[in-house]
């Protein structure tokens, strides 16, 4: 069986699949929402700058607004065990166990690509960032970033790339639809981040992007464990390394981008989407061999017999 049909080992009613949603993403809707009837004059930017003027701690608030993340993870984890009936290993991977050294390498991956493109930016021209190293409140920032930080991407892997994209399948019974959808909404989610007021809607394409690329890993390496370590990799140093005052993660990070407003807005968004994401899909597909793509990312998705998946709790 592979990875979507995971979903078969479990209990897929319709009301079951709908009263997980809400209750695991109705955060995010409710936001999503909000921003939609109620967004005009409201400044995301402005309300962070509000919010550290009442605590003057970034790291304070950058647990705030993960710690949510962590219980959310923990709902769809129970539900999708208690409800539904499955296994935690059937929503992460279609491999006997799941392969940790996956996650691993595409951390490791994500992390020296990036490291190195920003010492070639820095070295070239350093008039962008300035050093900002505060030790103290860096090493708490490290420690609130490995504490929560995994949870984090834990939630919107397993809601998107799992949960979502495994029981859109068993509804339209192909490949192609819950790869779109799940990356569609991924992006639209990400709509109320300050980035978005900062650099405008071309941002989207940024997330839908992200979301289509770490999809393709889902359904090609048939399980989460890649997604899983690109997105934390990514997300660590994001509030590791650089940190801006328009930016999603307030954080006390090494440097900081000095530029009052986002510049170079397409090439800092199309050349991630069009040169650095193929890349580190062509590595992947030669270090794990992908083959038939046009299968794994078009195909069908055919109930297995009902012996195959009858089998709870495995």
């Amino acid at each position: 069986m592979n990875y979507l049909q995971q979903a078969y080992k479990g209990e897929n009613e319709a009301w079951k699949v709908i009263l997980t949603v809400l209750i695991v993403s109705g955060l995010f809707i409710f936001n999503l929402i909000f921003l939609i009837f109620f967004g005009d004059g409201f400044d995301v930017i402005e309300e962070q700058k509000k919010m550290l003027e009442l605590v003057p701690s970034k790291n304070f608030w950058l647990a705030v607004n993960l710690l949510p993340f962590a219980v959310l993870l923990l709902l769809l984890f129970l539900l999708v065990k208690f409800l539904h009936k499955r296994s935690l290993k059937s929503l992460t991977t279609a491999r006997n166990k799941i392969d940790w050294k996956r996650a691993f390498f595409s951390f490791s991956l994500i992390v020296v690509i990036t490291l190195g493109l920003f010492a070639f930016s820095y070295f070239s021209d350093p008039s962008f960032v300035e050093f900002q190293l505060d030790p103290v409140k860096f090493t708490i920032l490290v420690i609130v970033s490995l504490l929560l930080f995994p949870l984090q991407i834990g939630l919107e892997e397993y809601l998107f790339r799992g949960y979502l994209m495994q029981q859109l399948a068993v509804v339209v019974k192909n490949r192609w639809f819950p790869l779109i959808l799940t990356s569609v909404l991924f992006g639209v989610l990400h709509g109320g981040n300050p980035e978005v007021d900062e650099m405008g809607p071309i941002i989207m394409i940024f997330y839908i992007g992200t979301g289509l690329m770490l999809g393709i890993m889902t359904l090609m390496d048939d399980g989460l464990e890649l997604a899983l370590g690109f997105h934390l990799g990514n997300n660590l140093l994001a509030a590791l390394l650089v940190t801006s005052d328009w930016s999603a993660l307030q954080t006390d990070a090494i440097f900081r981008y000095t530029a009052e407003e986002a510049t170079n807005q397409v090439s800092e968004i199309l050349i991630p989407i069009l040169v650095i994401y193929p890349i580190i899909l062509f590595i992947f597909a030669k270090k794990y061999k992908w083959r038939n793509w046009k299968t794994n990312l078009f195909g069908r998705v055919i109930e297995p017999a009902q012996e195959d998946y009858k089998i709870i709790g495995e």
